[in-house]
């Protein structure tokens, strides 16, 4: 070691486990909206207005010269095929419905700056006793599934689809 200096050490090793990855990140894992070819930049999305810049979608003031596109989270609102469903049952949704709902908009908003792409497409309480959220994204239903548990407890269980980018999450309240 002998005429080495700190700067002159060598890279740790990464083993599988020390680097976290999501289950978008796995190669036979594709999200069918996602664009197969790098967008031109800037784009902005003609429907809701998020940016394209820098390799990610953004709220942002639209570039003069930006180009036109739909983001995939419009393209999935159009095509009516969320990417992930949370599923609340139970006679305990039917009496606090409208907290549960309220609950679900905040975790969207709380996320929407951030991530534009992760929208609630819609909150379908047809059904009393039951409540189905559907989103553009994987995310946003186990985000939302966990700040029910938080507030009201119960049993959340989430679902992967084995080779597609979707996610079914339930929610059932404590017995």
């Amino acid at each position: 070691m002998a005429g080495r200096t700190p700067n002159d050490r060598a890279a740790p090793e990464l083993k599988g486990g020390d680097r976290r990855w999501g289950r978008s990140q796995d190669a036979h894992i594709s999200d069918p909206y996602k664009a197969t070819a790098k967008l031109h930049e800037p784009t902005l999305c003609s429907q809701c207005g998020a940016v394209f810049q820098h390799g990610r979608w953004h709220w942002a003031a639209a570039p003069a010269d930006a180009h036109a596109a739909v983001c995939p989270a419009c393209h999935r609102i159009n095509d009516n095929y969320p990417a992930g469903i949370l599923t609340l049952s139970g006679p305990f949704v039917a009496s606090r419905k409208d907290e549960i709902v309220h609950l679900a908009r905040n975790q969207e908003k709380a996320e929407r700056p951030e991530h534009p792409l992760n929208r609630i497409m819609s909150v379908d309480d047809q059904a009393a006793d039951r409540l189905v959220i559907s989103t553009t994204d994987i995310h946003l239903p186990r985000r939302i599934g966990e700040t029910v548990k938080r507030a009201f407890h119960g049993e959340l269980e989430t679902h992967f689809e084995e080779n597609g980018y979707f996610v079914r999450v339930n929610w059932t309240p404590p017995a």
